[in-house]
């Protein structure tokens, strides 16, 4: 990158919400340019499960949820770990995500997600469409797999806020029923939830390079460039890298896990913390997979990624900084294998990456005060694939002044 480079918009980061959100605006006629520290899709958008989870409106913050996360927090391979290290570093996000689990706030975010979940999906048919996309999608829906009629039991007050919100789903209590969408699970899962309308795609690291293509060819740049500050001016906001200067006349921060630190540098201070998510990938062959599977008592997930197979998930709260566990990729894999007794555990390649989470499972989708000239579109955990699209017309349209489709007030950065 030239020192003292100008543009009309300048987008930091390259994942899946930052390209989306280029192409809005080139949409829109602007002539963006995008920066990343790495390339394209190299953080959480290149080995995520690759689902469009517009089914998961539930936030993690729920009621009562403080009364199970001490047994959880103590176990380092559970699905909700905190490590000794960073106990203290996560203490004032705990203390939020507490308050966020509050039935008030908690029945407010439930609504704003259910609203976002639903524009969002609108807006990804939209996106497949403008860039040919649809041979890179997987319509096969999603298995919520429960291990006996007491856990089954205890979901079915969130199968009444998904109908509750018009999204379709058949709850099935046999192992017949079980089997005619997946066979070959172990008999241990007796009941189970199918949505039919869930979507996946073969490979996140490829559609999110196959957006960033459509976007070149348009006429858009992706550079390489490590941003560390953000300043405002008269004329726009100057970026600092370590390369040059960039001027631009408006900035959208989608940088993931690290946007919070450069929203630091204009004065914002805001909640964000890191889902560190773990996957181990095996290869074509490994089973035969025909939905995506979910094993929500245990926190994972399994799902195809070009005729291999994906197994992941889990929560691990442990910043940016710590070295990956992958000890619990290796508990994950093994549960997966337990539970489906003819999968092939060999050749898998493990991936850890980072997921920017907020306490209340909102994303912030914003225009700073401090800075009207620059916009915020992070924070969505492990939502980012899904809400990309939808996200990104939101901002554009917060970027040229445009009417919104959808109130944004739900994810201002002032929340907090």
């Amino acid at each position: 990158m030239q020192q003292d480079t100008k543009a009309d918009i300048v987008v930091i980061g390259a994942g899946i919400v930052g390209i989306s959100a280029a192409l809005e605006l080139q949409k829109r006629g602007k002539q963006v340019l995008v920066l990343d520290r790495e390339g394209i899709g190299a953080g959480a958008s290149k080995g995520n499960a690759g689902a469009f989870a517009f089914t998961d409106i539930v936030p993690l913050a729920t009621p009562g949820i403080m009364r199970k996360a001490p047994k959880w927090l103590l176990d380092p391979l559970g699905p909700l770990s905190v490590p000794p290290a960073y106990a203290l570093n996560i203490a004032p996000w705990m203390l939020r995500f507490w308050r966020a689990s509050c039935r008030d706030h908690y029945a407010a975010s439930l609504s704003a997600q259910a609203a976002l979940m639903d524009y969002c999906r609108a807006a990804l048919e939209r996106q497949i469409k403008d860039v040919d996309g649809e041979a890179l999608m997987q319509r096969d829906g999603q298995l919520q797999l429960f291990e006996g009629e007491a856990e089954f039991r205890a979901s079915l007050p969130t199968w009444d806020l998904r109908r509750d919100h018009g999204i379709p789903f058949d709850l099935l209590d046999s192992l017949d029923a079980i089997a005619e969408i997946q066979p070959g699970l172990d008999h241990r899962f007796t009941h189970a939830g199918f949505t039919p309308t869930w979507m996946n795609t073969v490979d996140p690291a490829l559609w999110t390079s196959h957006l960033a293509a459509k976007f070149t060819a348009r006429g858009g740049r992706v550079e390489i460039a490590g941003v560390t500050s953000l300043t405002p001016t008269e004329a726009g906001v100057r970026l600092t890298t370590a390369s040059g200067e960039v001027s631009a006349n408006q900035v959208i921060v989608a940088a993931g896990a690290w946007s919070h630190q450069l929203a630091k540098t204009l004065g914002d201070h805001i909640p964000l913390e890191t889902e560190r998510g773990y996957n181990t990938t095996l290869p074509k062959g490994a089973f035969d997979l025909r939905t995506h599977l979910t094993f929500g008592g245990h926190g994972f997930v399994v799902t195809r990624i070009n005729d291999g197979v994906r197994v992941g998930g889990a929560v691990e709260l442990g910043g940016l900084k710590l070295a990956p566990n992958y000890k619990r990729a290796d508990t994950l894999l093994a549960k997966a294998g337990r539970f489906l007794p003819k999968l092939n555990l060999e050749g898998g390649k493990q991936w850890m990456g980072f997921r920017p989470s907020l306490p209340d499972s909102l994303p912030v989708i914003d225009r700073t005060a401090r800075a009207p000239q620059v916009l915020y579109a992070f924070g969505h955990g492990h939502l980012g694939l899904t809400q990309s699209a939808g996200t990104a017309e939101l901002i554009a349209d917060l970027a040229i002044d445009r009417k919104l489709a959808l109130d944004v007030t739900p994810y201002a950065s002032t929340r907090f």
